[in-house]
């Protein structure tokens, strides 16, 4: 049966409804059952002015996953995940706001509020080497910050709900389908200009409607519909069921059909290209674009330092490609960490040798060979090439004494650390030992150098020398000092 309201005359889809996808509509933060839609996540950076009417809902269970400290009782983000957090939430404000100004209907259903700490970025520190302890500042977020309206949110479950009598009018057809199944997760901000939807008592606001300041486009605020109920996911959990198919079909039909009436309901007519001519402008409207170009050009500078900002902390961040990497990238990121335990430390180049790195300290000279490999482990042919390495590297006539190989493996890198086996193979194990080189995984290198970057230890560093020097075969690294577990870093939130 097809809605009164509805346009009887488009084609039906296979669902029995209406299929108007003249628009262009996505679906972001969550999965619906309809091909009348696109999708995409939260972390994505897309552009919301590719289409017609945007489904949003605020949701980062995808940056609380991999979460597992806690702050007041909340979650407390690491710095990398703060700062993708942030990012994104940036994003979407920006985006939704000039989806909204150039006239299209953004609809966000608002899912439970998730309030988190997130990493300010900034340290205080007391003490010295072992017995150093940092202090970590951090602030309150929340995922409704992804949208550009303030909105106070308090946390707060109820189905209980009904149209405000006036000024809610454009919703009434969509109420009519959907409102048994909407469930407001929080209380809105009392302040905000046109509500729609209240609590049953009448005394709380769970929706609004926010037009762009030209009234061109809509931001509508509702309630949380679940798309992903146990009726809705097929008995292998990862398909839809046949009832799901029909609920999102109906959904995006009806969504259409707001999205037409929020449209025709528009008081402002848009404004021809002519009134836009000198001869109809104001001076405020002069003044006021000269303090928006001025604003822009303070938005460009702050890009500017943004991306040199996100250059830097590339680079402050180089040392993880010891876990992941191969080629001319885990080189450089075994270089880093052979400087920070205390080496002398660089890839030799010249017209007839090639060497991954030669590194050097006064107790004692070597040559290392770097592999990183997906599945395999690292096998006896690259001992065999950084044998041939140190005897070319012998023929040079600045070299006195042969200097001693280490064979760095970075095997299986794609996966976590704690997952991996033996890096390199019986054989290469064996040979290792008779050729007096050392066998070293770069996953363990990785937790030494990350302590000696974030605390000077010379004494650790020396340790790492010792072991890299004296050992032969497999080489392990010293444990790193307890003192560095996250149960002494002191978390802060900031005032």
């Amino acid at each position: 049966e097809i809605n009164p309201w509805q346009e009887k005359s488009r084609p039906l889809n296979e669902s029995g409804y209406i299929n108007k996808m003249a628009k262009k509509i996505i679906n972001i933060g969550f999965e619906l059952a309809s091909d009348d839609s696109s999708e995409d996540s939260f972390s994505s950076k897309a552009s919301l002015l590719d289409w017609d009417i945007i489904l949003f809902k605020p949701s980062i269970t995808e940056f609380l996953r991999y979460c597992s400290d806690t702050y007041k009782g909340k979650p407390s983000l690491d710095d990398d995940i703060s700062f993708r957090l942030k990012e994104s939430c940036e994003h979407w404000r920006r985006e939704i706001k000039q989806a909204v100004e150039s006239g299209k209907t953004v609809i966000a259903l608002l899912d439970d509020l998730n309030e988190v700490y997130i990493d300010t970025g900034q340290r205080q520190y007391s003490g010295s080497g072992r017995n150093q302890k940092t202090t970590r500042f951090v602030d309150i977020d929340s995922n409704y910050n992804s949208l550009p309206i303030t909105l106070k949110p308090i946390q707060s479950n109820g189905k209980l709900m009904r149209l405000v009598p006036l000024g809610a009018e454009v919703l009434a057809p969509f109420w009519f389908e959907f409102g048994e199944f909407l469930e407001y997760k929080a209380i809105l901000n009392s302040d905000l200009k046109k509500i729609c939807i209240i609590t049953k008592d009448g005394s709380r606001p769970v929706g609004a409607v926010v037009r762009s300041h030209n009234s061109l486009g809509t931001l509508l605020l509702l309630p949380n519909i679940d798309f992903t109920a146990d009726r809705f996911i097929g008995e292998d959990g990862n398909t839809w069921t046949d009832e799901a198919k029909q609920f999102g079909a109906r959904f995006i039909s009806a969504v259409v059909s707001l999205d037409k009436a929020l449209h025709t309901s528009s008081e402002v007519t848009p404004r021809p290209a002519w009134a836009e001519g000198p001869a109809y402008t104001l001076v405020l409207e002069r003044y006021l674009r000269s303090e928006l170009l001025e604003g822009e050009r303070q938005l460009e500078e702050a890009q500017r330092r943004k991306e040199a900002m996100l250059e830097r902390i590339d680079a402050a961040g180089s040392l993880r490609g010891l876990l992941y990497e191969k080629g001319r990238p885990l080189e450089s990121a075994i270089i880093d960490a052979l400087r920070l335990f205390g080496f002398n430390a660089a890839p030799y180049r010249d017209s007839e040798s090639e060497f991954d790195v030669v590194f050097e300290c006064g107790e004692g000279r070597l040559l290392g060979e770097a592999e990183g490999k997906d599945n395999k482990a690292v096998n006896v042919d690259k001992l065999r090439q950084l044998g041939m390495n140190i005897n070319e590297d012998m023929q040079r006539e600045t070299v006195v004494f042969p200097a001693k190989g280490v064979l760095f493996g970075n095997r299986f890198r794609l996966f976590p650390p704690q997952d991996r086996e033996v890096q390199f193979t019986e054989k290469c194990i064996t040979a290792s030992k008779s050729s007096s080189t050392a066998l070293l995984a770069t996953s363990e290198m990785f937790q030494s150098a990350k302590y000696l970057s974030d605390y000077q230890d010379n004494e650790y560093a020396k340790a790492c020398r010792a072991a890299i020097l004296q050992g032969i075969g497999l080489v392990a690294l010293p444990p790193t000092p307890t003192v560095y577990s996250d149960a002494n870093t002191i978390v802060t939130e900031q005032s």
